[in-house]
């Protein structure tokens, strides 16, 4: 019996017909025990030498994890991401990696909405604020007056854009592959995007390059009050710096959803001008079955083709 691991700790928590499919399907199946994101040296030893397949989250897929798992022949990423697979390590020792690109796109997209709606018009500081006792109605702004600039111009980026739009927002978008905006975006270099924006949501891979990708040079070319969000990777924003930028007044405020290190706990959680989400850009129920579901059909197929399963997803 072909064994599987499950390494993304929600599986199964939106939509339980998954895990039950893999199982008629004839998997020995093996799941995270950690309930978190794993590190390099757990997903290595989760692996081990028999397992078959993956269904992966975002834990460090690298070629040192890779070349250990001997029986590995399908890594099925249950999100759109690959930045956190060696690929070209994959590609060498014959191991197919799929993803699921159109599955977390609208859950993403609204969370990041919600939370640029939350920044603006400062939701969750008031409601603090209550809780503590203070009665103070908190001044906000319309996201109608604001500049959206999204840096990431793929399929979430394009429904941020939709949906800030459709609010009366105008809207910057940078990509580095280009902008075909269809009329929602106006094309942007990223240093002017930078100073123009009200607004900064990210919306693209982990960078290969060493450092951050929003690293202290580039906050300090952000527009004065102005407010980043990122539900993207969290290698891409050097966190300390967007603290003291926040502290010092030259920003507004940030919303996070991803982190360099999770679970989070740092600076950023002292300030009341950020509003903080534990990575679930995803979690929405409808979101998170198809993903699920797409993820075991990818893995089924994967390793079927290896003649490595003998039952079949209905």
């Amino acid at each position: 019996m072909p064994k599987v691991l499950i390494t993304t700790s929600s599986f199964n928590v939106a939509a339980a017909e998954s895990l039950a499919l893999l199982g008629q399907a004839g998997y020995e199946i093996v799941t995270n025990p950690h309930g978190r994101k794993l590190t390099e040296d757990e997903a290595a030893a989760l692996l081990g030498d028999d397992v078959a397949g993956m269904i992966a989250g975002t834990e460090p897929l690298t070629r040192r994890v890779l070349s250990g798992a001997r029986g590995l022949k399908v890594v099925s990423r249950c999100g759109i991401g690959l930045d956190s697979v060696d690929l070209a390590a994959a590609r060498e020792l014959g191991i197919e990696v799929t993803n699921t690109p159109d599955a977390p796109s609208a859950a993403v997209a609204e969370l990041t909405l919600g939370l640029i709606l939350d920044q603006l018009r400062r939701i969750s500081q008031a409601d603090r604020q209550i809780r503590a006792g203070q009665w103070k109605p908190l001044m906000g702004g319309l996201l109608a007056a604001r500049t959206v600039g999204i840096i990431g111009f793929g399929r979430i980026g394009r429904r941020v854009a939709h949906l800030v739009r459709a609010f009366g927002a105008r809207v910057l978008a940078y990509d580095a592959a280009g902008v075909e905006s269809d009329g929602i975006a106006d094309s942007s270099a990223l240093e002017p995007l930078l100073a123009a924006a009200d607004i900064v949501t990210l919306h693209i891979p982990s960078q290969k390059a060493p450092g951050h990708f929003l690293d202290a040079v580039r906050i300090g070319l952000m527009k004065r009050g102005a407010v980043l969000v990122n539900t993207a990777r969290g290698d891409l924003v050097d966190e300390a710096a967007l603290a003291q930028a926040i502290r010092d007044g030259r920003l507004g405020g940030a919303a996070l959803d991803t982190y360099e290190k999770e679970p989070y706990a740092g600076p950023l959680a002292e300030l009341p001008q950020v509003v903080l989400t534990a990575h679930m850009g995803s979690y929405a129920e409808e979101s998170r079955g198809i993903m699920e579901r797409e993820a075991a059909d990818n893995l089924f197929r994967g390793l079927a083709a290896r003649g490595l399963v003998a039952g079949r997803i209905a």
